[in-house]
C-alpha cells in the first residue's frame, strides 16, 4: 500500500476552512499539521484550492446484485459511491436472492469481499422474502449487517412489525423501515397533487407514508427499538417524527437529495422524475428543509435506485420507480442548500457522515489514527450534469443537464485511492 502526503488542502472542522497537510501511512492518517516534510518514498499530491471530508455515508443504496446486475453491480454502484464522495454505503436487501438467512447473505457478502471499491454494510430483510410474513432469521444475520429492512415493501402487518423489533432490540440491530400502506396506494404511481390532477395521472395520497409512520413510532416507543425511517417526504412525516423525539423515541430518519431540491411542480413526462415515495408538494419540501435545520431529519441518503434505460424509458406512467443519486447527492445539496445560505456547509456534512455514522456505528472522523477515509471536493468548480459521464449503470437522475457546484477530485478508503479526477 503506498503512503501519502496530501499537501495543501484546506480542512473543514468546527465550521471553518484551515489549511494543513495530511499524511497517510499503512492506510491511516498519521499526521495532520500545518506543513509536514516529504520523504522519499512517499506519493505527494497537491491538493490546493480544494476542501478536505470525511469519507461521506450512505445508509440507504441500491447495489442490485446479486439478482439484478443488468441494473448495476457491487463494482459499478461503489464506483459511483467513491465517485460521489462516499466511503461508507448499506445496501439494500431487495434482491435475489433476498438476505433473510446466512446462506443468502453470504451470496452478497461474497461479491462485496471481491468486487467493492468502497465500505458496503448490508441490510438483513426483515421478513422471509421480503413477504411481510414470517419474520427472516434476524439473529444469524445480525454481526454481518447494518440492520434489517424490507425497502421497497412496507410492513403491513402490525405484529409482524412488534415481533421484528421485539428481535431487533434484543440483537441491538436498527430497524430501516420502508413506510408505505398497501391499501392507499390505489394504482397511484405520483404525487397526489396539481401536476397528478392537471395532467390525469393517478396519485399516490400523503397518507400511505405517514400513516405507516404514525403505527410504526407506536410500535417503536412500547419495544424500546431502535429505529429508523427510510426516505421521508411529507410534512406530516416530519411533524410525526419530530413530536415522537420530543417524546424520547429512539427514532432516526433519512431524506434524500431530490425531494429537497424539487418537488411535484418540477415534473415532468419522464421517468426520471420517477420514484417511490414520489416527489411531493412545495409544502412538504419547505417542511424537509426545516427538519434538516431543526435537527428532526438526521441524515440525506441517496436512495440510489439503478434500473436499465428501457425500464426508465415509459414516462410517469410507464417507467419503474428509481432514480440515481450517490454521484450527484453532495454537489446538488452544495449548490442548491448551502451556496444559497439555506444549510451551513457545516450542518450538511452532519448529514452526509456525522449523524449517520453515530447512529449506525461506522464511518471514522478525519483525525490522527483514523483510517484514512477521506474525500476532496473542489467547492469552487462547476460542471454541467451528463448521466453518459456517470460510473453508474443507472443514467435515470432529475439533476441532469442542471449546472452543479462541487466536483469531488479524489477519495479514499483506508488508505487507498478509489476516486481520482483525471486532469484537463
Amino acid at each position: 500500500m503506498l503512503d501519502y502526503i496530501l499537501k495543501n488542502a484546506k480542512l473543514f472542522a468546527d465550521g471553518q476552512f484551515r489549511p494543513v497537510d495530511i499524511s497517510v501511512k499503512d492506510g491511516r492518517i498519521v499526521s495532520i499539521a500545518g506543513s509536514l516534510p516529504v520523504f522519499p518514498g512517499i506519493s505527494v499530491i497537491d491538493l490546493r484550492h480544494t476542501a478536505v471530508f470525511p469519507g461521506f455515508v450512505d445508509v440507504h443504496v441500491h447495489l442490485r446484485e446479486p439478482g439484478f446486475s443488468s441494473k448495476e453491480t457491487i463494482r459499478t454502484g461503489t464506483l459511483a459511491a467513491a465517485r460521489g464522495g462516499y466511503a461508507h454505503v448499506c445496501s439494500m436487501p431487495n434482491l435475489d436472492p433476498v438476505p433473510d438467512c446466512m446462506a443468502n447473505l453470504e451470496c452478497q457478502l461474497d461479491v462485496i469481499r471481491r468486487d467493492a471499491v468502497v465500505h458496503v454494510h448490508p441490510y438483513g430483510s426483515i421478513t422471509v422474502g421480503e413477504q411481510g410474513s414470517a419474520l427472516a432469521d434476524l439473529a444469524a444475520m445480525a454481526p454481518y449487517t447494518a440492520g434489517f429492512s424490507d425497502d421497497g415493501r412496507g410492513v403491513q402487518r402490525p405484529a409482524v412489525m412488534r415481533a421484528a423489533m421485539d428481535e431487533a432490540r434484543r440483537l441491538g440491530k436498527i430497524i430501516a423501515a420502508h413506510c408505505e400502506d398497501n391499501s392507499l396506494l390505489r394504482g397511484g404511481y405520483i404525487h397526489d397533487g396539481e401536476y397528478a390532477r392537471l395532467h390525469g395521472h393517478r396519485g399516490i395520497c400523503s397518507e400511505s407514508e405517514w400513516g405507516p409512520i404514525a403505527r410504526d413510532l407506536q410500535l417503536a416507543e412500547e419495544t424500546g427499538c431502535p429505529y429508523h425511517i427510510c426516505h421521508v417526504s411529507t410534512k406530516e412525516s416530519v411533524e410525526q417524527i419530530r413530536r415522537a423525539k420530543a417524546r424520547g423515541v429512539d427514532v432516526t430518519c433519512e431524506t434524500g437529495p431530490h425531494y429537497l431540491v424539487f418537488s411535484d411542480r418540477d415534473l415532468r413526462e419522464d421517468g426520471r422524475f420517477k420514484m417511490n415515495p414520489p416527489l411531493r408538494g412545495e409544502e412538504d419540501r419547505q417542511a424537509l428543509l426545516a427538519g434538516l435545520l431543526d435537527g428532526t431529519i438526521d441524515m440525506v441518503a441517496t436512495d440510489h435506485a439503478p434500473h436499465t434505460a428501457a425500464e426508465k424509458g415509459k414516462g410517469l406512467a410507464g417507467s419503474a420507480m428509481g432514480v440515481v443519486g450517490l454521484e450527484t447527492a453532495f454537489a446538488a445539496l452544495y449548490t442548491h442548500l448551502v451556496r444559497p445560505g439555506l444549510l451551513p456547509l457545516e450542518r450538511l456534512i452532519s448529514l452526509l457522515h456525522g449523524n449517520p455514522a453515530r447512529r449506525f456505528g461506522f464511518g471514522t472522523p478525519l483525525a490522527e489514527g483514523q483510517p484514512a477515509d477521506l474525500t476532496v471536493f473542489d467547492l469552487d468548480a462547476a460542471y454541467r450534469v451528463d448521466p453518459e459521464e456517470f460510473q453508474s449503470m443507472g443514467r435515470a437522475t432529475p439533476f441532469a443537464g442542471m449546472e452543479l457546484y462541487g466536483v469531488c477530485k479524489l477519495t479514499m478508503v483506508g488508505g487507498k485511492i478509489v476516486w481520482q479526477e483525471a486532469e484537463g
